[in-house]
């Protein structure tokens, strides 16, 4: 299996090195140059199969000979015994016809926990088999410094750098990042947006003489490891529903697009995914380019889904090059020039394209109150302000008769107990890894939203 960038002019290359360096040298993203497929019997075949089975094989798929069957097995199963409920992603039916993919069982109670805890294998087995150490650095709008310090902390070779907007982020989220107590992770405190760390970020990969000399590695969903964990669970999910023969919808709160991103690649590989609804908050830029082509970056604004405060939403680039016809010379050239003017018009060819697929939706924060509200009246179930957005959003969107509706539940209420409790009067079960972590001494570093404020700290800290 080789992997291709978006932009075109990064050679091939193969799993374990996608893993490891997660932006291309040319900037882009890393796609398979073939995506897998998948037959009917396989998917129907993952119905009632334990999880970490059908994760090694998907993942497998996407590895190749790189990483020993055996090997990976072993990896998804270690990753998914830290889960607390045994199905790891297990679905809770809500009405008629619509269900919740609940997926915050994880060590952070976040979605992000599902990929993460595969991710931290998965470079445990890369470096040694290399014997090399690296800096991960990653950018994070709540849920994926945590789940990255769950997943990354005490591991051998590996040293982990986590940018977070101050002030922008839950308690409980800041907290799952600041009090692992281990000396592989340190927390920044940026002052300023998601975007703000996303670029810094960006910043540091683009600059290759830092990069190579700190080791740089990334595990945000610009690493293409996260997109195929990602994909797992749609795979679970529509196949427990009768897949293939039935047909799913998907209904996915997103921010930076990657996990609807792995939405559209199960599509690919065969998964039949009737639609992808497109979830956002006020921050409704995806939104807005699949409704009426304008993707134009504005400033992000705060809201109780904090995880979706985000205004460039880096996984979109790798959509616009499949729908592009792979053409990588137009991807750079349409993202390079976004990079300068924050704005890109899709063509209305590929808008139209784009929406036989995806449904883009925005719901405010009256909606997505109203929706946790009427869960919990509903069904009794209390949903965190990131999943309410997504049930809010698909309110309004007409599916086929009989094809069932997965709505991605991607927190557990606990992590934001303000917002719930104010919506349903109800404060949500404090779980014992919430507890426990308020126990904890915090370690956090203040720094201004500088890229070269943070390569010093990120240099001195390799060294």
């Amino acid at each position: 299996m080789r992997y291709i960038s978006t932009r075109g002019a990064a050679p091939p290359a193969g799993f374990l090195d996608v893993l490891l360096a997660g932006l291309a040298p040319d900037g882009g993203l890393y796609v398979p140059q073939d995506w897998p497929a998948l037959t009917p019997g396989e998917i129907a075949a993952f119905a009632g199969a334990p999880y970490a089975q059908v994760a090694a094989d998907i993942l497998g798929r996407f590895a190749g000979d790189e990483i020993p069957p055996a090997e990976l097995a072993a990896i998804c199963a270690r990753a998914y015994s830290t889960f607390t409920d045994p199905a790891v992603a297990p679905q809770r039916q809500i009405g008629s016809g619509r269900w919740l993919l609940e997926l915050f069982h994880g060590r952070t109670l976040a979605f992000k926990d599902v990929a993460m805890q595969v991710l931290g294998g998965l470079f445990e087995h890369a470096l040694a088999r290399r014997g090399r150490t690296m800096t991960i650095v990653c950018a994070t709008s709540g849920d994926t410094g945590g789940a990255a310090a769950a997943a990354f902390a005490g591991r051998a070779g590996v040293r982990l750098v986590i940018l977070y907007p101050e002030g922008r982020i839950s308690e409980v989220q800041r907290r799952f990042m600041t009090t692992t107590g281990a000396g592989n992770v340190r927390c920044l405190a940026v002052a300023g947006d998601f975007d703000d760390c996303q670029a810094i970020l960006k910043t540091l990969f683009a600059d290759q003489a830092f990069a190579r000399q700190t080791s740089l590695a990334a595990v945000n969903s610009i690493n293409f490891a996260r997109i195929a964990a990602q994909s797992v669970y749609y795979f679970t999910a529509a196949a427990a529903l009768g897949a293939p023969k039935q047909r799913v919808a998907f209904a996915v709160p997103t921010g930076n697009f990657g996990d609807v991103f792995a939405g559209w690649a199960a599509r690919r590989m065969g998964l039949p995914i009737e639609r992808l609804i497109v979830a956002t908050n006020a921050n409704d830029i995806v939104a807005r380019a699949l409704v009426d082509g304008d993707y134009r970056r504005a400033a992000a604004v705060a809201t109780s889904s904090p995880a979706m405060d985000i205004q460039v939403a880096s996984n979109f680039e790798r959509l616009w090059f499949e729908y592009a016809g792979r053409d990588g010379a137009a991807t750079a050239a349409a993202f390079e020039a976004f990079a300068g003017s924050g704005a890109l018009r899709l063509s209305d060819a590929m808008r139209r394209a784009m929406n036989e697929v995806f449904t883009g939706v925005s719901a405010g924060e009256a909606a997505a109150a109203a929706a946790m509200a009427n869960a919990f009246a509903q069904d009794g179930a209390l949903v965190d302000p990131h999943t309410a957005v997504a049930l809010a959003g698909a309110e309004g969107v007409a599916l086929p008769r009989g094809v069932p509706l997965v709505v991605l539940a991607t927190a557990h209420p606990a992590k934001f107990p303000d917002a719930v409790a104010v919506a349903t009067g109800t404060i949500p079960p404090v779980p014992p890894a919430v507890a426990a972590m308020a126990r904890r001494p915090e370690r956090s570093d203040r720094m201004p939203a500088d890229a070269e404020a943070v390569k010093a700290y990120v240099r001195e800290f390799a060294e």
